[in-house]
């Protein structure tokens, strides 16, 4: 079965039109039918994640085709979704790993730079090498 396929099984599971998924994901209606076609490119990782979500499918099989489309309720009581664990306890680290993920993509950078800046006033001890602005920047715009 094509991803293509997978994505359109889906969504006849939920019970949703292409407009109703389009709402819940966040997109045109008209991605979801791109995305639905027969050759057409897959979407992002975050999308097919918001479309296992929307539909109450596995991740894993709408991404891979691998596993069960529908997980049991033992398997759901049992599992920690990996997109959503944080694996952080200090509640402080916490809240800055969920504002930096808040973050415009672009403005991550400058939350990043402003944290090292503040690092290094309270430590006296220089920002990483090879972390300079301009290296971070390329590879948050790429």
């Amino acid at each position: 079965m094509t991803p293509q396929q997978r994505i359109r099984l889906a969504r006849r599971h939920a019970g949703c039109s292409q407009a109703q998924l389009a709402k819940l994901v966040g997109v045109m209606r008209s991605a979801v039918s791109h995305w639905e076609s027969p050759l057409a490119k897959n979407p992002s990782m975050k999308h097919l994640r918001e479309i296992a979500l929307a539909t109450g499918v596995q991740f894993e099989w709408l991404a891979t085709g691998r596993g069960e489309m529908v997980t049991t309720r033992d398997a759901e009581l049992d599992a920690v979704a990996a997109a959503d664990a944080l694996l952080v306890e200090d509640p402080v680290e916490q809240r800055l790993l969920l504002a930096y993920r808040a973050a415009p993509v672009r403005a991550r950078l400058a939350v990043v730079e402003l944290i090292e800046e503040l690092a290094m006033q309270r430590t006296g001890r220089p920002r990483p090498a090879g972390r300079s602005a301009r290296g971070l920047d390329a590879a948050i715009v790429a």
